[in-house]
């Protein structure tokens, strides 16, 4: 019964802002400030969503396409992002800090958390909202009264984003399920710094030529072909700030599907 009290307050509380922001809700603007490195704190609402101690989806992932977020180097510290965060999936990987005040809710510890974004919000009750996982929700507390937020469901609270930093990880390229020899679908993930990628290329064999791949959905890539890709393959990828790595060969010829391919290369 205390459960389903719980989700009956969550789900009042998110009906009543919804009534109140959709009729003033306006296209998101990706360029604003609130994206920047260590912008000034900006206003956001937070609600929370999956197990009370859980990473968000049952199944640990969400639609950038992470797998595991319940581990390193996520540690269920993760986030949904409406449109101006999520970025139409090219704000998958990014990181920012989170904190509500006790002028928020009295739990509150006003401590700066780090979350990443691992999910799309798709329904926003403000023009900024993290739709957090329980634990990244919770962390924001006072000790002892995490439950005691949680338990609001909803609440006002502030953000700023900040540089991802994954130390003993170097950028991982997933081949995913269903790639073929005409089709080759890569999952990017652990990138420092800006945490996402905005443009992957490819470049098969010793060919020289780097052929642009497609984005298919959150933080996975594609390469459709009319013909054989021949590998190996290597990937030169450009995170948000413009800068330019290339993992030479990172997938070999014989490459499976559903498996890691680990680089050498990593942001700085």
């Amino acid at each position: 019964m205390a459960t389903l009290s719980l989700k009956a307050v969550a789900l009042v509380a998110l009906f009543s802002v919804l009534v109140t922001y959709g009729a003033r809700a306006q296209q998101p603007d990706y360029n604003t400030s609130a994206t920047s490195y260590y912008s000034d704190w900006v206003p956001a609402k937070a609600t929370w969503y999956g197990a009370p101690n859980g990473a968000g989806p049952d199944d640990n992932g969400g639609a950038c396409g992470f797998k595991h977020t319940n581990q390193y180097p996520f540690s269920s510290m993760t986030s949904c992002g409406n449109e101006p965060i999520f970025k139409d999936g090219k704000g998958c990987g990014s990181c920012y800090q989170i904190r509500c005040l006790k002028n928020n809710h009295p739990a509150c510890s006003g401590e700066a958390k780090t979350v990443m974004i691992t999910d799309m919000n798709y329904y926003p009750v403000a023009k900024y909202h993290f739709d957090l996982s329980g634990t990244a929700f919770g962390s924001m507390a006072l000790p002892g009264l995490n439950d005691k937020l949680r338990h609001a469901g909803i609440i006002d609270m502030e953000f700023r984003r900040v540089p991802c930093n994954f130390p003993g990880l170097t950028i991982n390229f997933h081949v995913e399920h269903g790639s073929n020899p005409m089709y080759l679908a890569v999952l990017v993930e652990y990138e420092n710094k800006d945490g996402d990628v905005v443009q992957v290329d490819l470049m098969e064999g010793n060919s020289g030529y780097w052929e642009p791949m497609r984005e298919s959905w959150g933080s996975i890539w594609r390469m459709d072909s009319n013909r054989p890709l021949k590998g190996p393959f290597s990937l030169r990828i450009t995170n948000e700030s413009g800068k330019t790595l290339v993992a030479n060969n990172v997938i070999p010829a014989d490459w499976k599907p559903n498996t890691d391919y680990r680089s050498f290369i990593q942001f700085n």
